[in-house]
């Protein structure tokens, strides 16, 4: 019995091939474009809630700075950061010998509305 050898050559891939990394290639790109797009919404509310909170933090300073005497609520105030505009307002309750200070921030973003608030508690001196 002759078996006959022959010898196989090696000439590339064939078109299945090249097709399936194609798709698998496709595939991977997809997902990285959904993180980025994922990963640049989240660094774009991380920037607004840092930048209301900044804002409360401010005012809550300012108000503090005043005579105790003289604290009182306030508000609205409409504040535009970049593109966004944030509403300011505050609160002050009396209570024996203190008064607490609320300061709430609110801002609209993909047709939602977000809210940071701050509060503080000051004594007569």
């Amino acid at each position: 019995m002759v078996i006959k050898m022959t010898k196989i050559r090696n000439r590339g891939f064939t078109l299945i091939e090249v097709l399936i990394a194609i798709a698998v290639l496709a595939i991977a790109l997809l997902a990285l474009v959904s993180v980025t797009v994922s990963v640049i919404n989240s660094n774009m509310f991380s920037r607004m809630t840092t930048t209301a909170i900044t804002l409360a933090a401010d005012k809550v300073e300012e108000l503090k700075n005043i005579p105790y005497a003289n604290l009182t609520s306030g508000g609205p105030q409409n504040l535009t950061e970049g593109n966004y505009t944030y509403t300011r307002k505050w609160q002050v309750l009396p209570d024996t010998g203190m008064k607490t200070i609320t300061v709430t921030v609110t801002w609209r973003w993909r047709g939602q509305s977000h809210i940071a608030s701050l509060s503080t508690i000051l004594s007569e001196r």
